[in-house]
């Protein structure tokens, strides 16, 4: 999928952000459990972003768009490069909404089949008190 594609498609999604998702929310205890089995997460936060809250211990840091909104360009090329289709990756930004669009858009479009999303982000996290890695 080029870049133009892919910016279509996230501005469809997020119209249609009130339908039922294509993948599969999680909650910070299945997050624990699921990273303890090897499953990757990706924080697609910006960098100030990571460097103001700190991450989740292990997560890849992958900026998916920018302050303006706009999707990083090398950020399709880098995750499919890190992630098949058929392995399960779990997404996290600030609250959900940045990973809601970027679940939908790789299910949909991209054919991902097992993506997992933290639903309320990074703020649920910090709000339950628990661990950080700050770098």
């Amino acid at each position: 999928m080029n870049f133009r594609n892919l910016f279509l498609f996230l501005t469809i999604s997020l119209l249609s952000a009130c339908s039922e998702p294509p993948y599969t929310n999680i909650d910070n205890q299945q997050l624990k459990a699921l990273q303890a089995q090897g499953i990757p997460v990706f924080d697609i936060r910006r960098t100030d972003e990571w460097k103001q809250t700190g991450v989740v211990e292990g997560s890849k840091r992958l900026t998916f768009v920018d302050d303006k909104g706009r999707v990083n360009p090398e950020f399709v090329e880098k995750f499919t490069q890190a992630v098949g289709k058929n392995d399960p990756v779990i997404l996290i930004c600030r609250t959900g909404n940045r990973t809601d669009v970027l679940g939908r858009a790789l299910v949909e479009q991209l054919g991902y089949t097992k993506v997992y999303n933290v639903k309320n982000g990074i703020t649920r996290w910090i709000s339950e008190g628990l661990p950080l890695v700050r770098n």
